[in-house]
């Protein structure tokens, strides 16, 4: 996800209605770019995992590598390239001025939320579709075995303080 939320929280799924508000937590938008740039991971897929989690849900390794299978070319062709040229314009060649360099990416910002969002209601009409997961003691443990094979189909070691970060609302009793 990307820095900021232009879209209102009230609209979309409730996937994607979790998303803007756990994104918004202390500590939460930089542990996922964190993970993001040191793992490899796709924000949206392990924003997913919590939202299960959050519903007391832990999906297997299987409905994970599924899911992955599902949604990689959508974020391969366009969040990746979208984000990619949005972070380029951070320094955009001295051909346009600043203010309009900086405009321009503002609108690419958009676009990019956009495709973020698209990839999050498709993943929600995925998980409406066909019940996934099975059910955990708790949210937290939930949080911990999808967060967990996450890694795994990652292979790559996710940075535990980003981890930490990221389990601790889950890991709150509810009201």
């Amino acid at each position: 996800m990307t820095e900021s939320q232009p879209v209102p929280p009230s609209s979309g799924s409730p996937f994607w209605r979790f998303s803007l508000q756990f994104y918004r937590q202390p500590g939460v938008a930089e542990a996922c770019i964190a993970l993001q740039e040191g793992a490899g991971v796709d924000v949206n897929l392990l924003l997913f995992l919590l939202w299960h989690a959050a519903q007391g849900r832990r999906l297997s390794d299987a409905q994970l590598r599924e899911l992955e299978e599902k949604i990689g070319a959508w974020r391969d062709l366009t969040v990746i390239p979208l984000r990619n040229l949005r972070r380029a314009l951070k320094s955009p060649p001295g051909l346009v001025p600043g203010a309009a360099a900086e405009a321009f990416r503002t609108r690419i910002k958009a676009v990019e939320l956009e495709a973020e969002r698209l990839q999050q209601e498709a993943m929600y009409a995925l998980a409406s579709a066909a019940l996934l997961g099975e059910a955990a003691p708790s949210a937290a443990e939930a949080a911990r075995d999808n967060v967990a094979a996450y890694e795994g189909l990652c292979g790559s070691p996710f940075a535990a303080s980003a981890v930490d970060v990221l389990l601790a609302p889950l890991a709150k009793p509810r009201d």
